[in-house]
């Protein structure tokens, strides 16, 4: 499993799991769906670079934040001005607690394409950067 042939790794715990003991048949069944989970992705194809935004989403949806980050940075290897790329890396940042990721990522999609700002502003993701000033000083500036 962590050379990564995970064909290989199945079969593999499928013949331990009838004879170990239950401890180790729910490690067993734990990365089984571990390996089911990446043999999945490995097949994955998308058509254009909103499709993988929208999984990326709902991986992100599902709490599989790793899986989320890693669909959100290839579409930015693809196309480095992504600005939905970025906005989705700042939500990540922000549901999971990393404020300082949160705030870069989003200044980045902010300065890509300026309705990102509006967006934030009505995004329930960003709940936990409310009370940061510097979160409210990014989505309403001021004007000189």
């Amino acid at each position: 499993m962590q050379t990564g042939k995970y064909e290989k790794a199945v079969v593999a715990f499928d013949k331990l799991m009838p004879t170990a003991t239950p401890e180790i048949v729910e490690r067993c069944r734990m990365y089984l769906v571990a390996c089911q989970r990446q043999m999945d992705r490995n097949k994955l194809h998308f058509d254009s670079l909103e499709e993988r935004y929208d999984y990326a989403v709902s991986l992100l949806n599902r709490d599989y934040f790793e899986e989320a980050r890693e669909q959100f940075q290839e579409i930015l290897a693809e196309q480095p001005e992504a600005d939905f790329a970025y906005y989705g890396l700042g939500v990540l940042a922000a549901v999971t607690g990393q404020s300082e990721d949160c705030l870069e990522a989003l200044s980045h999609a902010i300065r890509l394409n300026e309705r990102n700002r509006l967006q934030a502003r009505s995004d329930a993701d960003f709940q936990t950067m409310l009370d940061d000033p510097r979160f409210t000083e990014l989505l309403y500036p001021e004007v000189p």
